[in-house]
Parts: C-alpha cells; structure tokens; sequence
C-alpha cells in the first residue's frame, strides 16, 4: 500500500520540480543583446537641484582677494569616536522646501529646478559684480538611491559622482537574487511633488532608452519576488525538509518495487 503510493506521488513531485525551476529567458539580463550590437543610449543624463538637496559650493578666480566672504569655512570633526584627529569638511547649503539657499553677500537665490550648468552660470553673473572672473564648483554631496527587494544587499547607497544607471545600482545590491523578478523591477522617483513609478525588464536591451536608465538622487528600486518566492512564503519553514524526506522515500519505494 505505501509503496503504491509513493509511486503515485513520484510524479507529481517530480511535476513541481519542473515547473520550479527558472527558465533561461526570465534570468538572463539583456538576452536579445547580439554579438558586437551596438546600442545607442538616447536617454539624456541631467542632475537637476531639488529641495533637501545638500550643495558644497566654492568660489574661485584668478584674483584671490575678497573671495572669503563668498565661500564657506570648513569645520573640523572626529570621523572616529574618542579619536583626536579630526577630519576637516566644508559646510554646505540645504535646498529648502521653496528651492532656495541663503548665500553670502548675494542672499536669497532660488536653485531648485535648475541643472548645474544653470546654477553655476546664475551665481557667475550674481557675482560678477563682486569678483573677477569667478569660478564656480557646485557639488551635489548628499546625492543618494536606496535598493529593496529582492537583492542580495538591500540598501542606501551614497553616489559620489551624481551619475548612476540602474545596471550599477542593482550591482552596489549585491545584483539581483535568482527569485527576482528581472522583467518587472520598480523605480520609484519623486518629481514635482508626485511619486511617479516606472516598471523596468532588465532581460531586454530596452532598458537602455528607459527614462530611469540613469537614475536621480532619492530613487528607490524595488525588485519583486517571483511567483514561486511568494508562495514560497506562505509554507511552513520545514517545508522544504519534509519535500526532501518525500523524495528519498519515493525513490526508496521505487529501487525496492524493481
């Protein structure tokens, strides 16, 4: 009786065993990608400043004198606990809710909206008044993503460069676990006061020319689950310990009944 009916379940085991596994085309990233293609990204790459940003700004020119008023001191702090080095750091302008920043000397100038270009051509006439030929840096410092979901090290990362793709994003994660949805990852992305969601398939060269290809500060990428991981998460923890027991039996029955 026990061995008819190991022999009965041995295919229905053998049928989730089956169906569990991936098939190629739902794991490989850029599976129509061919041999020396070439593919042009059309997607442009811009930081635009928004408010809560953080931006280190410094003033330069060929003529030294009357530039302090215009830059910030920097300040000294223990990087380490207890330590009695300090790091030296310059201070930095939050972008307020309005979009604006209080600068030295110029005062109130609104920034949010802007891309760099602009800023630095804006605060160049402001202060062209002041300085001769001024040479403006701006840094965006506190430009930042966060990965959830399934990666194998979910988290917020701080980009140093301000220019990240979703490719370099899912690679700082740790990539992509193998019960990740790869053909539907989520970008989540703030823009004029909205949350807009943008549905990205990594298996295919179209992700590319995708408007969140290059991501901006504050994105979130959100990998789903497959299909198998959500029920997967349904089952007891010993699940899988009872399925491999099943199957030793049922290959037991089998060796004995011949």
């Amino acid at each position: 009786m026990i061995i008819k009916l190991l022999k009965n379940l041995y295919p229905l085991f053998l049928l989730v065993f089956i169906t569990s596994c991936a098939t190629r085309s739902r794991i490989v990233y850029f599976k129509d990608v061919k041999d020396t293609q070439r593919k042009v990204i059309n997607v442009e790459y811009k930081t635009i400043f928004q408010a809560d940003d953080l931006l280190a700004i410094t003033v330069s020119s060929s003529d030294m004198q009357g530039l302090e008023p215009f830059n910030l001191p920097a300040v000294s702090f223990n990087a380490i606990p207890g330590s009695v080095v300090g790091e030296q750091k310059q201070l930095t302008y939050l972008v307020r809710k309005d979009g604006t920043i209080d600068f030295p000397v110029l005062g109130t100038i609104e920034l949010a909206g802007l891309s760099r270009i602009e800023a630095t051509e804006l605060l160049k006439t402001k202060m062209s008044s002041y300085i001769k030929d001024p040479i403006i840096h701006i840094e965006l410092v506190n430009f930042k993503i966060t990965v959830l979901g399934e990666v194998n090290a979910p988290g917020s990362f701080t980009i140093p460069n301000e220019r990240i793709s979703i490719i370099e994003a899912l690679g700082l994660a740790g990539d992509m676990t193998i019960t990740g949805r790869r053909k539907d990852v989520m970008v989540i992305r703030e823009e004029d006061g909205l949350y807009k969601y943008h549905r990205v398939d990594i298996t295919s060269d179209r992700v590319f020319n995708s408007p969140v290809f290059y991501l901006k500060q504050n994105d979130v990428i959100y990998v789903t689950p497959n299909n198998a991981q959500v029920r997967s998460s349904t089952y007891n923890r010993h699940t899988p310990v009872w399925i491999s027991v099943a199957s030793v039996l049922v290959s037991l029955g089998i060796l004995l009944t011949r």
